[in-house]
This record gives structure tokens, sequence and C-alpha cells, in this order.
């Protein structure tokens, strides 16, 4: 099965179930991630992705409000994926901080 096709079982998976609005940008998003991977690590690929996108056009506008929400879920379902491999926790929490965090240093002053 292919990263999206596994991100979409996942992310169906949970309980409470996003949104249907919400559920369907996030598998869009997903189904950008063409590698088969951990879900943590390819919901944090979709997730940086998505935060590229909206950083590189501008995410001033309401336009955005929605892909937001969407990489919110994203990344949180990043971590909540991460903690089903409780030894690795930490670790895969530092490296998901830091590449998130590196976004935003193009960015900044």
């Amino acid at each position: 099965m292919t990263a999206p096709g596994l991100l979409s079982a996942w992310v169906r998976g949970r309980s409470p179930a996003p949104p249907p609005h919400l559920l369907s940008r996030i598998e869009a998003l997903a189904a950008r991630t063409p590698r088969t991977t951990m879900p943590a690590d390819a919901l944090l690929d979709a997730a940086a992705a998505a935060m590229a996108d909206v950083l590189r056009d501008g995410c001033l506008t309401r336009s955005a409000g929605f892909d937001l929400l969407a990489i919110d879920a994203l990344v949180t379902y990043v971590f909540e994926a991460a903690a089903d491999d409780p030894q690795e926790l930490d670790a895969r929490t530092d490296r998901a901080m830091a590449r998130i965090a590196a976004l935003a240093e193009p960015y900044d002053g």
C-alpha cells in the first residue's frame, strides 16, 4: 500500500474521527507523500510540505485558514502516531520539532 493509502487508513482509524471536510483535506495533503513509511514520518512529511507551501504563498489571508487547520491536525497526528512507539518517542519528537521550526527560518527577520 502506498503512503497516502496507509495514511488515509491510519487517520480514518482515529477516534474521534475528523470531520468529513477536514478529513478530505488531510487526505489530499497526505496524497502528496509518495513513499511508504511509518505513519508518523509520512504525516510529518505531509505537514511539512503543506506548511512550506503556505509559508511560501503567504499565510496572512483567510484562504490559508483551512490549510493551517489541516496542517495542525496533521502535526497532532504526527505526535499521536509517534506515541505508538514509546521507545522512539523522544527522538522522533525532537526531530519533528526541529523540522517544523526549520520551516520558519527563511522567514525570520
